[in-house]
């Protein structure tokens, strides 16, 4: 290959230099339009913030979705994995002051506006758009690296920045802050600590897979000087220290929830075993630590309850405390005349 072609060729593949300034504008706000395009900034992520909250009270999922695309919470998040890869420092904590304000707002925005709906209302067990949201794994994480890698190849890219919308949808930002604030309203910490760990986790998605992405496009380019070159390194094993970090907690969130699932069906085919040779059928059954909940649906005589609580020892392995709730079985029948 010519010395002639390789340019032309990493413009077709790569980064198009010529793209860099109105990359830069899109990007970072600087420049005699700071306070406009802060204003709008805002005025836009409480606006999203009001769509997130009451969508995810209602369990409204197309609200929610909407929110997402409303928020403008990903641009300096990708605004600052940018200039940590072009190396310029000052971009950079601007971009992620913006952030944490951004973070700072959403949360006290929707614990104020949770206060219009009655605690009593507001379910933690029963709502998707919120247990989704409070109990991440080691699939969110996956999912927002991909999200985050899409999202800067996106930004590269001024030929597809209208699928940036789909990122948006693709990637939970603002209604998992939301959550957070309603979450502390209704004074559940470990749901608000749940939801939490979901933001930071594709937030540095973003930084990392977003950081690596510009990178291989050939944005970093632009960094030439060894202290940008040397800023750029720091910052991208700062971002890979932090995604190892929170991988723990999203590891043994991800091994309790194997294990609950397992503890689950081995405790529902011990009741089920149990109760062959009677007329009664499993309802539902709920395995929480050591306690086991189990309720189920007939009539008549039931066999000695030591001897399923014995089963279900020996089944998972350790004591349990039984709850068993019968529901007597009612028919009833009726003909139009």
């Amino acid at each position: 290959m010519s010395a002639n072609s390789e340019p032309a060729l990493f413009t077709k593949l790569g980064f198009d230099p010529a793209y860099l300034s109105t990359f830069e504008d899109k990007l970072f706000i600087e420049g005699p339009q700071t306070a406009r395009r802060l204003t709008n900034f805002f005025t836009l992520l409480l606006l999203a913030t009001v769509i997130a909250t009451y969508g995810v009270l209602s369990n409204s999922t197309a609200t929610v979705i909407g929110a997402m695309i409303v928020a403008p919470l990903m641009g300096p998040m990708v605004a600052t994995t940018s200039a940590v890869v072009m190396g310029s420092l000052p971009r950079a904590l601007r971009a992620f002051a913006l952030t944490i304000a951004g973070i700072v707002t959403v949360i006290i925005f929707s614990y104020l506006l949770s206060w219009v709906v009655p605690n009593v209302t507001i379910s933690f067990t029963s709502n998707g758009e919120i247990t989704s949201r409070i109990n991440p794994g080691l699939l969110a994480l996956l999912t927002a690296l991909g999200a985050g890698a899409a999202g800067a190849f996106i930004v590269s890219r001024a030929e597809i920045a209208d699928a940036l919308g789909g990122v948006a949808i693709a990637i939970s930002l603002v209604p998992p802050l939301c959550v957070v604030g309603i979450s502390l309203r209704s004074g559940q910490m470990s749901a608000a600590i749940g939801s939490l760990l979901l933001f930071m986790t594709n937030f540095l998605a973003i930084l990392f897979a977003g950081g690596v992405v510009l990178m291989i496009v050939g944005v970093g380019k632009s960094a030439i000087s060894i202290e940008q070159k040397r800023l750029r390194r720091r910052g991208i094993i700062l971002f890979v220290v932090c995604l190892v970090l929170i991988t723990i907690p999203l590891s043994l969130t991800a091994y309790q929830n194997i294990t609950s699932i397992e503890d689950n069906n081995t405790a529902t085919v011990t009741v089920q075993n149990w109760l062959q040779g009677t007329s009664y059928q499993v309802d539902t059954v709920s395995v929480n630590g050591r306690v086991i909940s189990v309720t189920i649906d007939g009539t008549g005589q039931t066999k000695p309850l030591q001897q399923l609580a014995n089963q279900l020892a020996r089944a998972l392995g350790r004591p349990i405390l039984l709850n068993v709730r019968t529901v007597p079985a009612q028919n009833s029948e009726s003909r139009s005349p």
